[in-house]
């Protein structure tokens, strides 16, 4: 290939598989000598570690790697710039494409009321002009198999004229040989391509909890996992008729929208307590000349002192509250740069980590920075999910308006005076208040920003 092609691998609906096929497709096609390079559907923090690894880059918090491709917080055109400049760079001939949930999936409209594709994984597969790949679980069915195509392929076609349509069918969870063949005949018999048929296989599949996957960085199996799974794929799923239908990815030739860095020698936190920066984010930061320095606070390592920003991204440090409040180092470097007015902005975990104090889910309290005058509980129950219109208010570092998302299962406990970050909006513009806090230089909320809102 000499333009990069691309294929998004989606599903009818969620838990067909579709993570454990990308992932394994991605090994399998580097494993064939194909150069290759991902991408997620979405505002997804985790699987773009795995995606990273699977195409042979570093899955740690903070190395780039796969990038998020949104469709409700990036305009069509950002979404093609930023796929064949992410696809060019690493001089891929193929960018595997994860999505997101089911095909259509995806937010209301801005009048509030439901629609087909807004933000979706079909969005998305439209805007780059890439075929879809269908997974379709059987472990329950095996001829009903023939609904999710079917119903995929009208739903694209009657859409929107200019959707790629379905290019064919991966089979997952196929009890047997004659289980596959009886699915695999059948999809065949309507007019559908189908590329094979994984079996079951439970060493396939990935853990979550209450934020998603576990991260990546704690599979001491990574790379066996992806192994296996690159040579199910190899074995049972013929890559090479994947390969015919990916399709050139649509051009665009301006470069996307940029969120402005907080600096030019930004410390970043990432660490297990702090794995949820968008690749694509920081990638931005760097290709408008900062300097990415990257420091764990799980480690007790403290932001290099000649840091001129400090960022706090979002992830796990509910689950690390204890190494967290006895981190000296860390505690004693972020304050002294909060003294020295350094900018020090923290999402959603790492809100929580600038407040007083932390409620872990077993009651027990943490101290934490101190910076901002919070203090936070985890939840059993999820608090917010969803994405936000965000417009920075007066004082603050950023300019707006903005896209992000919220996506958590901790609450406000107590909290002091301070200024307000945002004046927030769910996806449909229903006003959802100010939101954050900022004291000083310190600031922070709950959203994780993503990008700059897309022109009306």
């Amino acid at each position: 290939m000499k333009a990069p092609h691309a294929i998004v691998v989606a599903s009818a609906a969620s838990s067909a598989g579709k993570t454990t096929v990308a992932l394994g497709l991605i090994r399998a096609l580097r494993d064939a000598g194909f150069r290759v390079a991902a991408a997620k559907c979405g505002p997804d923090y985790i699987d773009p570690g795995f995606l990273t690894a699977a195409a042979g880059g570093d899955a740690g918090a903070g190395s780039g790697g796969a990038i998020n491709l949104d469709a409700f917080a990036m305009s069509e055109e950002d979404l093609r710039a930023r796929a064949t400049l992410y696809a060019e760079r690493r001089q891929a001939e193929i960018l595997v494409v994860e999505g997101a949930m089911g095909l259509f999936d995806g937010a209301l409209d801005a009048n509030g009321q439901p629609a087909v594709g807004v933000g979706a994984t079909a969005q998305l597969a439209a805007a780059l002009q890439a075929p879809t790949l269908l997974v379709v679980g059987v472990a329950a069915r095996a001829q009903s198999a023939i609904i999710d195509p079917i119903g995929a392929a009208a739903a694209l076609a009657a859409w929107r004229a200019d959707a790629p349509p379905l290019c064919g069918v991966v089979l997952n969870g196929a009890r047997s040989a004659k289980h596959a063949a009886l699915a695999q005949t059948a999809i065949e018999a309507v007019g559908f391509e189908c590329f094979g048929a994984l079996p079951h296989a439970p060493s396939l599949e990935l853990p979550a909890r209450h934020l998603g996957l576990g991260l990546a960085t704690e599979r001491p199996d990574l790379e066996a996992f992806l192994t296996a799974a690159g040579q199910a794929i190899a074995s049972h799923i013929d890559i090479e008729r994947i390969v015919e239908a990916a399709a050139p990815l649509a051009r665009a030739w301006g470069a996307p929208a940029h969120l402005a860095p907080l600096g030019q020698r930004i410390a970043v936190a990432a660490d297990q307590a702090f794995a949820f920066a968008y690749p694509h984010m920081l990638e931005d930061w760097r290709s408008q000349g900062a300097e990415l320095r990257l420091f764990s606070p799980l480690a007790d390592e403290a932001p290099d002192p000649a840091a001129d920003a400090i960022f706090l991204p979002g992830g796990y440090p509910e689950l690390h509250g204890a190494a967290l409040s006895k981190a000296a180092r860390f505690g004693d470097g972020v304050r002294a740069a909060a003294a020295r007015n350094v900018p020090i902005y923290g999402e959603c975990g790492g809100y929580m980590t600038l407040g007083e104090a932390m409620i872990d889910g077993e009651g027990r309290r943490w101290p934490m920075l101190g910076l901002l005058p919070l203090t936070t509980r985890m939840t059993p129950r999820r608090t917010a999910l969803g994405y936000r219109r965000l417009d920075p208010l007066p004082g603050g570092p950023f300019k707006g308006p903005l896209r992000g998302h919220e996506f958590h299962y901790a609450k406000i406990e107590a909290e002091g005076a301070g200024a307000r970050l945002f004046r927030a909006a769910d996806a449909t513009g229903a006003d959802l208040g100010e939101i954050g806090l900022r004291k000083g230089a310190t600031f922070g909320s709950f959203a994780h920003l993503i990008a700059p809102s897309p022109s009306p």
